[in-house]
């Protein structure tokens, strides 16, 4: 069974728009024991929370659930090391510059570097940012929604 995790930007729409809240809930009813919660898109999520409100009502919402199931996705160390190389090699090849690594670039290097080591499909519309890192770090990449 493939097992999935899904980018903070679906979260974020999901929000924005009701339809795609009904693509999102449609896809959870169907896969719920296949999606995991990775760290860094539940830390964005919580970086965008303006107000007490909307932090809790992620907490709540979304990450409590994936906690008491035990399906968080935490970056070991060597996953770190994994995406410093990512980006190094995005350098060396000169399809990113040494200064061009923007904080939320980061965060997407650790989820491929993640997604690569633990065998986790990715879904996410930014494919943009994702199709570069596969140039260098091959991971199952899908846009929504795969099933």
């Amino acid at each position: 069974m493939k097992r999935y995790v899904l980018d903070s930007n679906l979260y974020i729409e999901a929000v924005r728009d009701a339809g795609r809240a009904e693509e999102l809930k449609r896809f959870v009813a169907q896969c719920l024991p296949s999606i995991y919660l990775h760290a860094a898109v539940a830390q964005e999520l919580l970086a965008g929370a303006v107000d007490h409100r909307r932090a809790r009502l992620i907490e709540e919402s979304l990450i409590r659930p994936f906690e008491r199931r035990e399906r968080i996705i935490t970056p070991r160390f060597g996953t770190w090391k994994r995406a410093g190389r990512i980006m190094a090699r995005l350098v060396q090849e000169k399809r990113m510059s040494a200064g061009g690594f923007g904080r939320s670039f980061v965060n997407d290097c650790l989820l491929g570097a993640s997604c690569r080591e633990d065998g986790f499909a990715l879904i996410t519309r930014n494919t943009r940012d994702f199709k570069l890192i596969q140039h260098v770090e091959p991971f199952d990449v899908v846009e929504p929604w795969p099933v």
